[in-house]
């Protein structure tokens, strides 16, 4: 972190944003890079999305320490203002996340949908065998002990 901060230290105040907001801006994107790691830690975020917010991060880091990094984006996307760049790269950002969620939350609604009709399903099983089981007083074919016992001992052809 002290090298991140030489390097803004040295960067020239007059083409950039300056040296103290860009202080703020590399110290505010590595808290974030370290917020997300941390949570990656203590199981709070899935690997699958910690990737996408890591580069997203580091990506944010990287355009805090380059100073002319942003100029550079503008220019390459023919923008002519530099912040119009960052906003629009964010808003991009925003609407692929938000299709990427709306495609997950789609999937795992439809597979609680699915889980939800087998549990249902399962306990009306359930229920319907507890009912012949109360109702044969504990046995599944209303037969006594004896021949249940003796049914379950003979071999699978011969009980039919």
């Amino acid at each position: 972190m002290s090298t991140l901060l030489a390097i803004v230290a040295q960067a020239d105040s007059d083409t950039g944003l300056g040296r103290d907001p860009q202080i703020i801006a590399v110290v505010t994107t590595l808290i974030f890079l370290v917020l997300v790691i941390e949570l990656v830690r203590r199981r709070r975020l899935v690997e699958r999305y910690a990737l996408l917010w890591m580069a997203a991060s580091i990506f944010l880091v990287v355009l805090a320490v380059w100073d002319g990094g942003l100029v550079w984006i503008a220019d390459a996307l023919g923008i002519l203002s530099p912040p119009n760049a960052l906003f629009l790269l964010g808003l991009a950002s925003v609407v692929a996340l938000a299709l990427h969620f709306s495609v997950a939350f789609s999937r795992l609604s439809e597979e609680t949908k699915i889980l939800a009709q087998e549990v249902a399903r399962l306990d009306g099983e359930q229920r319907r065998l507890r009912g012949t089981l109360n109702a044969n007083g504990g046995q599944p074919n209303g037969d006594s002990p004896q021949t249940a016992s003796t049914e379950s001992d003979a071999p699978p052809s011969a009980r039919s």
